[in-house]
């Protein structure tokens, strides 16, 4: 935001009240704040930039993909950018399941607010439950759907982390020694957004552009490391053309991870070429 007004854009930002809310939802808020940007500034198009999860919004937009009370696509988004976008989805939450609870279990010391693969898990000794921290509804639960809508299975190109604990039972569920959870494809039948999103598709009136980090560095957390990733997102992922009708560009900074694709220069640099 800082590079690009800097340089003379005009930016405006927006958020959500639930970081790991429904994509569906908040895509109706980028279209209400399309709206009065238009109204603002007296323009007829605006250009879209996602980052991360982000993506998930504003390709939904673009794609009318949206609740049943929803509103349709305005018309109004002339580029739409995307950053490390999951546009292929991704599984990381479930190959690296192990090391990925220690962040979040209470129980053992974890503090992040995100969704796990396990419903149970050991820790120190002691097992125990969290419906809550499930990806697809349970036990009256559904907190992280906006996460759930992101997954998609790479097992089959990249294979499952086997040096993590319990990891078939993560990733296909059932009863591990130390977990137990019900699996990704579950947790994907459940309303992930990858397949619907490559089915309605971008239009073509819409330039789309992808960059990709190339960097698995992200510190304090396991980085992915099965295929070429930014340490959060496969490579493949966020350049994935699935569905998208008029791909402009693309590009990778081999440099920058999932994180610095929000700040890195030369991220900031591609994006203002690409805006132009």
């Amino acid at each position: 935001m800082q590079y690009l007004a800097a340089s003379g854009y005009r930016v405006f930002a927006v958020n959500f009240a639930h970081k790991q809310g429904d994509n569906l939802m908040q895509a109706q808020q980028v279209g209400d704040a399309i709206a009065v940007i238009k109204d603002r500034l007296g323009v007829g198009q605006v250009d879209l930039v996602g980052w991360s999860k982000g993506e998930m919004s504003t390709r939904a937009y673009v794609s009318s993909l949206r609740p049943t009370w929803g509103r349709p696509y305005a018309g109004d988004v002339r580029r739409l950018i995307t950053l490390g976008g999951p546009n292929g989805g991704y599984d990381y939450p479930y190959a690296h399941g192990w090391a990925h609870d220690f962040s979040i279990w209470p129980q053992c010391g974890g503090s992040v607010n995100a969704p796990s693969p396990h419903l149970y898990m050991t820790c120190y000794g002691t097992y125990t439950a969290h419906p809550e921290f499930a990806f697809a509804p349970t036990s009256g639960y559904d907190v992280y759907p906006g996460q759930r809508q992101m997954l998609a299975r790479w097992d089959a190109t990249y294979g499952i982390d086997m040096t993590q604990q319990d990891w078939y039972t993560t990733y296909h569920g059932g009863q591990g020694f130390y977990t137990s959870g019900s699996g990704i494809q579950t947790a994907i039948d459940a309303g992930s957004l990858i397949t619907p999103l490559h089915k309605a598709g971008i239009p073509g009136s819409v330039a789309t552009y992808l960059l990709a980090g190339g960097s698995p560095s992200v510190l304090g957390i396991y980085n992915e490391n099965r295929g070429p990733s930014d340490g959060v997102v496969f490579v493949n992922s966020a350049l994935d053309r699935t569905g998208i009708a008029n791909v402009a560009d693309t590009a990778l900074i081999s440099t920058a991870n999932h994180l610095q694709l929000g700040w890195h220069s030369s991220a900031g640099a591609q994006i203002a070429a690409w805006l132009g």
